[in-house]
């Protein structure tokens, strides 16, 4: 009888730690007692699956990567092989001094399994297929809005630069039609001049074309079964507009993963840097550690709430008494994300006075 037939690893766990790149994976096995291996194989989970199941026939196979460039299409291709994997945020991995100063890729996956076995690593969410796709959809919005403003500030730059004084009345103030037929109308003293200038008007209004058709296709997504109660409660909230909303469900996905509002703030880094000693404490300024969509987004929707809601605004001067207007702008933030969660949690509308 051949001698691999007869291994019997039933109910035992196996640990894996995997650094993942584009061509290839390093792999690390450990068992309850130690390290068995570590060696380099083809980037597919299916091989992977095939050798655990080879030399560790009937165990609870356990692994792990590092969250990154990949995504999470590997998590699901060894879910699918009945590996019991999670994605860990780089930042939380326990990593020694040495190993930190001789950072090699089977370094990495030796980190990875030892911390696995040692249950020192949790894993992050990991959304479905889908939401992360509509997730791309609102993170694009945002990113060509930002090419946008950039666009617009080369433009103004330009014009800066050749002493074109810019009028302040209104309609000129926006990018309105008006304004940007004023700006075709500029003529620089040479050809090489004015084509500089069209090139840059021909940008802008090619990423205005991209913004219009993006926020078409999100307005039909806020409208489809999975989002359109979701989004009507949101918009009752001053400040919310669909767009704030869909970026809301779509980089949040489920609200019951935070256990408390102060979880919420910590995810999305609206809570500051604290170093403390048994004698000092010391607090600074927003973690560094946040989501930079969400961060962003509620701050700017905090500052559309102070003018619309009262009850905002009245808290607003309250705070700007004591701190600087800044600060009392993210104690606003806390305030309107405390309203996001109970409209989510409870799926009722937001009414004044009943949550702030």
């Amino acid at each position: 009888m051949n001698k691999r037939s007869k291994l019997d690893f039933s109910g035992q766990p196996i640990y894996i730690g995997l650094d993942v790149h584009k061509k290839s994976w390093s792999v690390s096995i450990f068992t309850q007692h130690g390290e068995y291996k570590t060696f380099s194989q083809p980037p597919e989970a299916e091989i992977l699956s095939q050798y655990l199941r080879h030399h560790f026939p009937g165990a609870q196979y356990r692994s792990v990567y590092e969250a990154g460039y990949c995504g999470f299409w590997i998590h699901d291709e060894l879910k699918d092989k009945g590996i019991q994997n999670i994605v860990a945020n780089p930042a939380d991995i326990p990593t020694r001094d040495k190993e930190r100063r001789t950072k090699r890729d089977q370094v990495d996956c030796r980190k990875l399994a030892r911390g696995l076995r040692g249950d020192e690593i949790q894993g992050i969410y990991t959304p479905p297929r889908w939401k992360l796709e509509d997730r791309s959809l609102t993170r694009t919005r945002l990113s060509m809005g930002r090419k946008q403003a950039r666009c617009k500030n080369q433009i103004k730059s330009m014009l800066l630069f050749y002493g074109v004084v810019i009028p302040e009345r209104r309609e000129m103030g926006h990018w309105s039609r008006r304004f940007i037929r004023w700006i075709e109308g500029i003529r620089m003293e040479r050809a090489s001049g004015d084509l500089a200038l069209q090139i840059h008007l021909e940008e802008l209004c090619h990423m205005r074309q991209i913004l219009a058709k993006l926020n078409r296709a999100i307005l039909a997504l806020a409208r489809t079964e999975q989002y359109r109660s979701w989004v009507s409660l949101l918009k009752t909230i001053p400040g919310i507009s669909t767009l704030t909303a869909m970026i809301l469900l779509t980089e949040l996905y489920e609200i019951t993963r935070f256990r408390s509002v102060d979880e919420l703030c910590s995810y999305i880094g609206l809570i500051p840097d604290t170093q403390s000693t048994s004698e000092k404490e010391h607090v600074g300024g927003m973690t560094q550690r946040h989501n930079s969509q969400l961060r962003w987004l509620l701050i700017e929707a905090s500052w559309i709430a102070v003018r619309k809601d009262p009850v905002m605004m009245e808290a607003y001067q309250e705070y700007c008494k004591r701190m600087r207007k800044t600060k009392a702008i993210i104690k606003i933030a806390r305030k309107l994300l405390n309203r996001i969660r109970y409209v989510l949690k409870n799926q009722a509308e937001y009414v004044t006075g009943v949550i702030e």
